[in-house]
């Protein structure tokens, strides 16, 4: 497969308003997928800024229709097959490092999360300590379709949701429009996408200010936030069933569960789950089911760690390989028809996912050494089911 060797210019951008620092994800035609060299560039920015005595804000936004369609995941696919598969360990570790570092993040930062966000966007936005969604938000995180599972820090932020609502989004790849991630907590407001640059305008002279903190971001938010919207046709009405289901033990006791209702409650958000889940990776299934079990009693730097051995494990391919055939069948070759290898649930053992948790054998190989930092940038709010 070729690889383009053409360089993107401003791929993100970085602008400086009184005490503001903007970071910009600037790739509008590939609906702002991350590559490797934006995020070291954020990682380096972001870095300095942490401790840099004139700065009191980091405003995280993006160009065009979407916010963050995820991480580049067709190139590391092309530099992984033509090179090694340390290659792709190098892109992730940078971009769980990325997670880690706005996830402890000592000064607050503001997410306007305006357009579609999946996947690496959704690792970059959620662990912002103010979230701020439009009517024009779409989230998912569709990894297991792939062939790969939901990972940055989603094993921590999905895990921190209302009852067993992470696994439905996780093991079904479910969308949630703006007002249902306000709703379930994964948003902190709600704000009309036509007054983002008031609200971002505001932030700005008060930043010039020589009295700025959280509480006058929240002031500012909370004026141009929308209330009463909260969605009533959505999740809320989903909990009961998705409760039921996806509190069971296994995936297939999940996927029979969800079988079993729709017999009596044939409702189509509950057959889309299905059909999902049966045209998905097995192995990415399982994988993602313990991942976010496990995360639920971890704190963010552990479910980083783990999920970056997941992640090698799977691009190393000495396990499985569905990470390449799901790239292959939905984003090379685009045939959609992936050949999943073990092909059903119950052919994937538990011996086989225990194994995608060990450390790497190879002697290149180091793990996700994240250092210690004592503030997590911001705490979940408490949803409003």
């Amino acid at each position: 497969m070729a690889i383009s060797l053409e360089r993107e210019l401003n791929q993100v951008l970085f602008e400086e308003v009184f005490g503001v620092r903007k970071i910009i994800l600037n790739r509008p035609k590939k609906l702002n997928s991350l590559k490797h060299e934006m995020i070291c560039q954020m990682l380096k920015k972001l870095e300095l800024y942490e401790n840099h005595p004139a700065v009191n804000l980091i405003i995280l936004k993006a160009n065009g229709n979407a916010f963050c369609a995820g991480g580049d995941v067709k190139a590391a696919f092309s530099f992984i097959t033509a090179g090694h598969w340390s290659f792709g360990a190098s892109f992730y570790r940078k971009q769980l490092t990325l997670d880690y570092l706005l996830g402890t993040y000592k000064k607050p930062v503001v997410a306007l999360i305006n357009g579609i966000v999946m996947g690496g966007g959704a690792g970059i936005s959620m662990h912002a300590r103010f979230r701020i969604v439009t009517e024009k938000t779409i989230f998912a995180m569709p990894e297991v379709s792939i062939g790969l599972f939901p990972d940055v820090g989603a094993s921590h932020f999905l895990s921190r949701l209302p009852c067993f609502l992470g696994e439905y989004l996780g093991l079904t790849g479910a969308r949630l429009d703006g007002k249902a991630m306000l709703t379930c907590g994964l948003a902190t407001h709600f704000v009309l996408s036509k007054d983002l640059a008031s609200l971002e305008n505001a932030i700005d002279i008060a930043a010039s200010s020589n009295v700025f903190n959280i509480s006058t971001i929240l002031a500012i938010v909370n004026k141009y936030s929308q209330k009463g919207i909260l969605t009533l046709d959505n999740i809320p009405s989903r909990l009961e069933t998705i409760n039921k289901c996806f509190s069971r033990e296994t995936v297939e006791e999940i996927l029979s569960s969800l079988e079993g209702v729709i017999s009596t409650k044939a409702e189509k958000w509950i057959l889309d789950a299905i059909n999902s889940m049966k045209t998905s990776s097995p192995t990415s299934l399982k994988l993602f089911l313990r991942s976010i079990r496990d995360g639920r009693a971890q704190k963010l730097d552990q479910c980083l760690i783990r999920e970056f051995n997941i992640l090698c494990q799977m691009m190393r391919r000495t396990i499985s390989e569905d990470f390449f055939e799901g790239c292959r069948a939905m984003l090379i070759d685009k045939d959609k028809n992936p050949h999943w290898v073990p092909s059903k649930l119950e052919l994937v053992n538990e011996d086989m996912v225990h194994n995608f948790f060990f450390n790497v054998e190879d002697e290149e190989w180091e793990p996700l050494k994240l250092p210690s930092r004592s503030n997590l940038s911001y705490p979940m709010l408490s949803s409003r089911l």
